[in-house]
């Protein structure tokens, strides 16, 4: 009866914890409230059930693991009709690549590919042109005073970089961006219902226009993405509409991935270069510190704070008992913290030797990791070598969000 009512109290305690987390102060910092929750014990209840993990060794531990497994779309089928995992938005998502175990994600990566070096250098030279315009957008409305940052460049970027690269119409990327921000909650730490209506609709939306794109690749193939995926799938699939259907699946997830995570990773690098001028100086006159500022970046507050894996069998972390299918959340923006992990982890140090989770780790380790990186280091150079130093005007505003962080806008202005 004691750890049961130990664990009672501590879930109590979750709860109240949560709630800061949810307000306004909560979301602009959060830091303070993993903190307090890291300092309960690298395990502690989540407060709607399941465990949260904190240390950055466990986390890094359950990812690379094989006996602890995605929430895939089997698993949401048996939490039940009446859950948010059996919401239409989160059943499409269980049936994506982040979401498959073994041997499905196996087939399903290897039909993907990946980014080879070709292909990042191509995208290198795309980069340029599309930041370099960017960047004059940016030094026009500099003129009249300040600008928003978020939504000038960091929103602007990663729709045209990959919209290139699968080849989409640019007078869809605005609608295709604003659907990924709802898209998304479906895929939070505890969606609402309006939240989960919202995403249900996005990804309806996505789904029509995917499947249309699919269609129209395989009547029209060219040399892009979606024509190759087609081919891929042809060759193991005899069934062509489901080899269609994945490929949907596939240009849905690389969309949602290559838009939501890097828009927010693009926004926190910038904010940490202008709120202290002496990074701004830093990285201009040392431009190879950029790959290490952005690694750093990841690290101090990453765009996913929170990844959740289910027990493969029943098992037990640091003596928590934890059943088969039971849920744990790695807050892995905490474990980031983690003293134990990095010396003064709450000081933002480019210096430092680079060991983060921000895009996971074992066989799902993100497929984008290395356009992500190249979105962000060409637009520390391109920046802090084109333009003056720039200046925060005020603290951006977040969305209401705990698992995917999100600035909602960036302010700066010259120095």
């Amino acid at each position: 009866m004691g750890v049961v009512s130990t664990r009672t109290h501590d879930r109590r305690a979750a709860v109240s914890l949560f709630s800061r987390l949810r307000t306004a102060a909560g979301q602009a910092d959060p830091f303070p409230f993993y903190a307090d929750l890291a300092s309960r014990g690298g395990v502690s209840p989540a407060p709607w059930g399941g465990s949260l993990v904190t240390g950055f060794d466990l986390c890094d531990q359950i990812l690379r693991s094989r006996e602890w497994l995605e929430p895939d779309a089997s698993w949401r089928e048996r939490q039940g009709a009446g859950t948010r995992w059996n919401a239409p938005s989160s059943r499409e998502m269980g049936r994506t690549l982040p979401a498959l175990n073994p041997p499905d994600h196996t087939r399903v990566r290897r039909a993907a590919g990946g980014f080879d070096r070709t292909t990042i250098q191509d995208m290198g030279r795309m980069l340029d042109q599309v930041t370099d315009r960017l960047l004059g957008n940016l030094t026009e409305q500099l003129r009249e005073g300040e600008a928003d940052f978020a939504t000038l460049v960091s929103e602007e970027l990663p729709v045209a970089t990959i919209g290139h690269w699968l080849g989409l119409p640019a007078e869809d990327w605005p609608r295709l961006r604003d659907l990924t921000h709802e898209q998304v909650f479906t895929q939070e730490l505890l969606p609402s219902a309006t939240q989960l209506a919202r995403s249900d609709a996005a990804t309806a939306e996505l789904r029509a226009y995917f499947v249309e794109l699919v269609r129209d690749r395989r009547a029209r193939p060219g040399d892009d993405p979606v024509s190759r995926w087609i081919k891929a799938w042809d060759a193991v699939e005899p069934n062509r509409d489901e080899a269609d259907e994945q490929v949907y699946l596939l240009a849905l997830f690389v969309v949602l991935a290559a838009l939501e995570t890097t828009s927010t990773l693009l926004t926190m690098t910038v904010l940490r270069l202008v709120e202290q001028p002496e990074r701004w100086n830093l990285i201009a006159s040392c431009p190879d510190l950029v790959p290490a500022f952005v690694e750093e970046t990841l690290r101090y507050d990453p765009p996913t704070h929170v990844i959740s894996r289910v027990a493969a069998r029943d098992t037990a972390l640091e003596g928590i008992e934890v059943r088969r299918d039971e849920m744990v959340h790695l807050m892995v923006a905490a474990a980031h913290r983690d003293p134990a992990r990095h010396h003064d982890p709450d000081r933002f140090d480019p210096l430092r030797k680079p060991a983060h989770l921000a895009f996971s780790g074992g066989i799902h380790y993100c497929l984008g990791a290395p356009l992500a990186r190249l979105e962000a280091q060409t637009l520390l150079r391109h920046l802090t070598q084109r333009l003056p130093r720039l200046t925060l005007v005020r603290p951006p505003a977040w969305a209401p969000r705990v698992a995917f962080r999100r600035p909602l806008n960036l302010d700066v202005a010259p120095a």
